[in-house]
């Protein structure tokens, strides 16, 4: 079934927009929240969560790219359940991706006035820019918090060139945060 079929199904308030969307992308969604909690269990609980509230938000939202909407409620849902699970621990994975990108937001002050949909939409402009496979990496890395290896190993290329693409398209990101006066 389409995605537009299964939207259809959540205005109807069909149950079955549930089960087609499980049949569709359940397996995607599981891979990504497990990327980020390493627990088949928490995983599997984030997706359950993650249809949830597509049901309660569609509608009134009608979401354009249906598996990015369902991908960014299951990352954020992961990521808040990863939060509360290692209140005082923070998990290694997400601080090492935070200090990654820290190097293209170094100016805290200036970025404090941009919200984080400003941001995201800054970020998403900017992917505009660099190659499809340079995109490709970068939202694997920082949007599906995938590993390097993983990476790798997914898009068939070497564990270095997948090193360099990201380092460069970080310079590329904070060359351009700077010609938009955010750094």
């Amino acid at each position: 079934m389409d995605d537009n079929k299964i939207i259809e199904l959540y205005f109807k308030r069909d149950e079955e927009a549930v089960s087609q969307t499980k049949k569709c992308y359940g397996t995607r969604l599981k891979a990504l929240a497990f990327s980020i909690l390493h627990s088949s269990r928490d995983a599997e609980e984030c997706e359950n969560d993650t249809y949830l509230k597509a049901w309660k938000s569609i509608p009134p939202q009608k979401p354009q790219h249906f598996f990015a909407y369902l991908a960014k409620i299951c990352r954020n849902t992961a990521l808040k359940m990863l939060e509360k699970q290692k209140a005082e621990k923070r998990n290694a994975i997400i601080i090492e991706l935070s200090d990654e990108l820290s190097e293209c937001l170094t100016d805290k002050n200036s970025m404090e006035e941009t919200s984080e949909q400003e941001l995201g939409g800054i970020i998403s402009t900017f992917l505009k820019t660099v190659s499809k496979e340079n995109r490709i990496i970068f939202i694997r890395r920082y949007f599906l918090s995938e590993t390097i290896s993983d990476i790798s190993k997914t898009l068939g290329i070497s564990e270095s060139k997948v090193k360099s693409s990201l380092f460069r398209t970080r310079n590329k990101l904070r060359d351009y945060l700077s010609k938009e006066e955010l750094l």
